[in-house]
C-alpha cells in the first residue's frame, strides 16, 4: 500500500494564489522600474538636446556677427585673424546665407554632388525656414542678409537616440518574454508528461490485480453478472491508462468513423450520469464519416466536455450532439442548457488550473485543447454561451492531416 501512495511533495496542486500574486507583483515592479528608467532617460536626453540646441544657436549668432564684422571692415590694415577664426570654426552646423530676396548667396557644411548642389540647397532651405528662426545680418551699406541653419548631425542623432534605445529595450523585452514563455511552457510540458506517464504506471498495478480477480469470478457460476460489470470497469481503467500514456508522445492518427466514436462515448457516459439529463443526437447514428483521428484521445475530449456540461446543469437538463460535414473539416458541436459561461472566461477556461469546482485541478479542458490543436491540428472553442441558458463547444477536425 505504501508504494502506491502519492508523494505530497512530488505531486502537488498548482501554485497557490498567494504565490501567483507574489510573482505578478514582482514582475509588475520590474516593469515599473524599467519604465521609470526609460522615462528618466527621455527627460534627461530631451533636456540635453534643448541645451545643445541653444548652444548651436549661440554659435551661429557668433558666426553671423563674424560675417557682419568681416563685411563692414573698411580698413585693410585691420587684423581680421580672429574674425576668420570665428567663421572657420563652424564645421558642424549646416548654414545657408541669403540676401533680402532670399536668394542663396553661399552655404557651408553640406556635401552634395556638384551638378545637383543648388537644387538640393533650395530644398533644404525650404525646410530650414520652418525649423529655426533666421538670424538677421545688417551690413554697413544697410543691406540685409539672413542666415538659416539646421541642427547638426550630432544633435539630430542625440535627438533620436532615446527612441532608438527604447526600441532596442522593447525588442529585448519581447525576446526575453518569448524565451521565458517558451521555457515555462517546456517546463509545464515536462511536468504534464511526467504526471501522465506516472498516472499510467500507477494504474497498471491495480488493473493487473483486478484482471486476476476477474478470472476467479468467471470460474464461479453465481458471479457472472458481477464479472461482466467488473470487466467493463477494468476495460475502462485500461483505456484511461492508455490515454495518459499517449500524453507527450506523437499519437498515431487512423481513419476512424467519428460518428461511431461519439455514439460509443455518449452511450458510456449516459449510463453514468443522472437520468434527469437527456442526451440528444442531431445526426444519423447509423451514418459513417471517416476522418484521421486517434479514437482514444477523441473519446477523452468528448468525456471532458460532457462532464463539464453535466456540472453546469442543475436538475433537469439536456446535452445535444451534432455533427456537420464540411468540405475540408468536420464540426462536432456539444451543447447544454446549463448555467453558461461569461464571455470574459471563454479563453480562460482552457488555461491550466482554472476551475470553478471546489475539488479539481482544472486540467480537463486544457488537455482537450492540447489533444485537438496539437495532436489533430484542429480547433476547440466556445461557439456560443449565454448565462442561465447554456453553452455550446465546437470541435473542428480536419478531414486531411
Amino acid at each position: 500500500m505504501g508504494r502506491n501512495r502519492f508523494n505530497k511533495k512530488t505531486l502537488t496542486q498548482p501554485k497557490s494564489n498567494m504565490e501567483i500574486q507574489h510573482n505578478k507583483l514582482r514582475w509588475n515592479l520590474i516593469i515599473i522600474l524599467i519604465a521609470g528608467l526609460i522615462f528618466s532617460s527621455l527627460i534627461f536626453t530631451n533636456s540635453l538636446v534643448k541645451e545643445l540646441s541653444v548652444e548651436e544657436r549661440k554659435k551661429i549668432e557668433l558666426w553671423a556677427e563674424g560675417m557682419k564684422q568681416l563685411s563692414n571692415i573698411d580698413n585693410s590694415n585691420k587684423d581680421i585673424t580672429f574674425i576668420f577664426e570665428v567663421i572657420q570654426n563652424n564645421t558642424t552646423v549646416p548654414v545657408i546665407l541669403t540676401d533680402e530676396k532670399d536668394s542663396i548667396l553661399s552655404y557651408r557644411n553640406f556635401s552634395f554632388p556638384k551638378n545637383d548642389s543648388h537644387k538640393n540647397v533650395e530644398t533644404i532651405l525650404n525646410k530650414m525656414r520652418n525649423s529655426h528662426e533666421p538670424i538677421l545680418v545688417t551690413l554697413l551699406d544697410g543691406k540685409k542678409n539672413y542666415i538659416y541653419y539646421k541642427d547638426s548631425t550630432t544633435l539630430v542623432r542625440l535627438t533620436y537616440y532615446p527612441y532608438i534605445l527604447i526600441s532596442i529595450i522593447i525588442v529585448f523585452l519581447i525576446i526575453t518574454y518569448f524565451a521565458f514563455s517558451q521555457a515555462r511552457k517546456a517546463e509545464q510540458n515536462r511536468i504534464w508528461i511526467g504526471l501522465a506517464k506516472e498516472t499510467a504506471h500507477q494504474l497498471g498495478t491495480p488493473t493487473s490485480s483486478l484482471l486476476a480477480c476477474l478470472d476467479i469470478l468467471k470460474e464461479g457460476t453465481h458471479n457472472q453478472a458481477i464479472a461482466i460489470e467488473l470487466e467493463k470497469d477494468i476495460f475502462r481503467l485500461e483505456k484511461i491508462a492508455d490515454r495518459f500514456s499517449k500524453i507527450g508522445s506523437i499519437p498515431s492518427l487512423e481513419q476512424k468513423n467519428i460518428i461511431e466514436i461519439i455514439n460509443v462515448s455518449t452511450d458510456y457516459l449516459k449510463s453514468r450520469v443522472s437520468n434527469r439529463i437527456k442526451f440528444t443526437r442531431l445526426y444519423d447514428e447509423k451514418d459513417s464519416l471517416f476522418i484521421p483521428i486517434n479514437a482514444i484521445l477523441i473519446e477523452w475530449v468528448i468525456e471532458n466536455i460532457v462532464r463539464n456540461a453535466v456540472d453546469a446543469i442543475h436538475g433537469d437538463g439536456e446535452i445535444i450532439f451534432s455533427i456537420h460535414d464540411h468540405i475540408q473539416v468536420v464540426y462536432v458541436d456539444i451543447s447544454d442548457n446549463g448555467k453558461g459561461i461569461p464571455k470574459s472566461k471563454y479563453k480562460k477556461i482552457f488555461e491550466p488550473g482554472y476551475t470553478t469546482k471546489s475539488r479539481g485541478w482544472g486540467l480537463g479542458l486544457t488537455l482537450s485543447k492540447r489533444i485537438i490543436e496539437e495532436y489533430h491540428n484542429g480547433k476547440i472553442f466556445i461557439n456560443y454561451s449565454e448565462i442561465n441558458k447554456g453553452t455550446s463547444f465546437r470541435i473542428v477536425l480536419p478531414k486531411n492531416n
